[in-house]
Parts: C-alpha cells; structure tokens; sequence
C-alpha cells in the first residue's frame, strides 16, 4: 500500500512530533508498505499566517501526485490534517492549542493578541470539526490529548501511545548504574518545556547533585541569563549538539530524570527515562507524563513549584532504595505497557 504522513516541519527544529512521523514511517515501511513523509514549512507567528498554512495544506490534491495514487494518508498534527483525501487517518499529536485551551493563558497565548484573533480561533475551530470530522479513524498521542479533542469538538478519538526510537535502544540495554551525580532534563528550550522551573528548583537543592539541561530552541538564551543572574553556573550544565549515542548515556548514568513541562502532549522524556531505569520526576500540571509517572509508584509528582521539586529530588537523593524502586518500576511499566511498533502499525491499518 503506498502510504503519504502528512507532517508540517517547522525549519531548523526537530523535536517530539518529527521523532513520532519518523518512527511511524520506519515502522510501516519494515511492514512493508511504500511510505513518504509528506511536508511544508511551517510558520506560526504572526498568526495570520496560520490561515495561509491552513489553506495550503487544504488546497493539496494527494489522491494521485504526480500521476501516483495514494492509497492512504495519515495526518498527525495542525494544520496537516487539514488534508483531502477519501481515506485518511489521523494520529493526532496536537490541535493548535492557542486557539483553544491556551486562548487565555497569561504567558503562552498568542493567536488572543492579535487584532484578528477571535477570527483566526473561530477559522481554526470550524476548519478542525471539518476536516477531523472527515477522517477515517482519529487516534490521538495520549489521553490528555484525546480529552482535549473531546471538550474542544466533541469528537472521539483512541489512544494509542508509541514508542521512541531512544527507548527501545533504553530498553534493549541494561539499566546503567545511575551513579552520576545529575538529574537530566533533555528537551527542547521552549516557554512550554519550563527550563526555567527547572533552573529556580536548584536554589532550593540542598544535596550535591547538579541538573544537566540537554537541548537547543527559542528559550536558550533566556535561560543562560537566568542562570548567570541566578549564580547557578557551577550547579547547572547546559550541553547541545548531543546526538542519541551520548544521550543514551546521560539517561543511563544519571542519578534520575526531570521532565516539568506546562500539559505536554505526551512526553517521550518521561517514558526515556523510565525505560533507563531512573526515577523520574514530573509536576502535577506536566499533562501526557503524569499517565506514565504515578506518583510513588513508578514516578515522583511534585507541585509545580521550585521549592518542591528541589525537596522532591532532594528526598530522592536521601533514600536510595527508593530511588532504585521506582526506577526499576517504571522501566517495568514501558517494557510492558508500552506497545511495540508492529502492533501500533496493525491498529492504525487495522
């Protein structure tokens, strides 16, 4: 069957949603279907731009490109679903969420400044019933996602979680002996990601362990200076350019992993470092992490506050035992919950 995912790639920037199209195009490949991404620039600001990538990705025709047909399209973010075709299937990653949940937000929102926000948001709104309401079969990332689906549009979508590339690498491996003395937070540098929390706990970190940030993004510069004005720099590392080999390193020799974002979508750090085998630590607004870290059963959730995730890593550090308990839990959880690739590609075409 030739297959086209539909992915809309922001220039320059790979992060979550373009390991998930990957792996999805790896996965239906080895099952032994002809699949290409198929993709465009994506821009976002000013948000009247949104409407010309809306209309972009509404006008193509990818019934028969080039004198090829497609039997299949699967669509996974905003505005690519936007896409025609008589058999299509989302696999949702995220509605654009400004239009909806973060319409009011006093920091992330942005469409609601615009002079012609409310006309962007009620375009978006009419444009997903539409063209969601055509597809096939919706699945969404996580559960989180499917409840935003659900109170936005009143539509019904599946969970389907999947696995990263890194974590079943993470897994395949035996758990590393945790001994390094940092907590790892590898992501994005992104207002959503939350750095900065990060940065504010370790005024509060009684115990000796340092925070690595891994990563690159928008956010990077305003982090650096807050860890100078914050006189962190010997207690809080920042390295880029770090490819997968070293990074499954960091998860393996760290003493445990911190993922704190504003309601993620789904979090390939959390169940990364769960499959290493480290505790994690996530906050009780992270969104998609909180389905994989329960608190004190395979996970640690603090308040999304610095004082209490500095106390939450510090209780880690003072009781070793626990530590180990919930990272070999956790790990336990991915291996087994978590689905493999071949079934994930059997529910999609199923």
């Amino acid at each position: 069957m030739r297959i086209l995912i539909c992915h809309p790639q922001p220039p320059f920037m790979s992060g979550g949603a373009e390991t998930h199209a990957n792996g999805l195009m790896r996965a239906l490949r080895g099952a032994g279907h002809d699949v290409e991404i198929a993709t465009m620039p994506f821009r976002w600001a000013p948000p009247s731009e949104l409407v010309h990538q809306m209309g972009m990705w509404r006008s193509l025709d990818l019934v028969e490109p080039n004198g090829v047909s497609v039997d299949l399209v699967i669509a996974m973010k905003f505005p690519a679903y936007l896409v025609r075709h008589p058999r299509k299937i989302v696999w949702l990653i995220h509605q654009q969420r400004t239009a909806y949940e973060l319409w009011d937000h006093p920091r992330f929102a942005d469409i609601s400044h615009a002079p012609d926000g409310q006309a962007i948001r009620e375009l978006i709104v009419a444009s997903d019933r539409l063209a969601l309401g055509e597809a096939e079969r919706i699945f969404t990332n996580s559960e989180t996602v499917r409840g935003r689906l659900e109170r936005s549009l009143g539509l019904r979508g599946e969970v389907l979680y999947h696995r990263s590339a890194l974590t079943d690498r993470l897994l395949e491996r035996e758990p590393g002996p945790g001994e390094g003395r940092y907590v790892l937070f590898p992501s994005r540098f992104d207002p959503l990601k939350r750095q900065g929390l990060a940065v504010d706990a370790m005024r509060y970190v009684r115990s000796d362990v340092r925070l690595v940030l891994v990563g690159t993004g928008t956010e990077l510069p305003e982090v650096r200076r807050q860890i100078d004005d914050e006189r962190l720099a010997d207690r809080i590392e920042i390295r880029e350019g770090v490819d997968d080999d070293e990074l499954v390193e960091l998860y393996r020799n760290a003493f445990a992993v911190y993922f704190g974002p504003f309601e993620e979508d789904y979090g390939y750090v959390t169940i990364e470092g769960m499959a290493a085998g480290r505790p994690v630590v996530v906050t009780a607004d992270a969104g998609g992490p909180l389905e994989f870290a329960r608190d004190d059963e395979t996970g640690v959730v603090a308040d999304p506050e610095p004082e209490a995730i500095g106390a939450a890593l510090d209780a880690l550090v003072a009781d070793r035992d626990r530590a180990e308990r919930l990272g070999a839990a956790g790990r336990t959880f991915v291996a087994e919950k978590m689905p493999d690739w071949p079934g994930i590609v059997r529910r999609l075409l199923g």
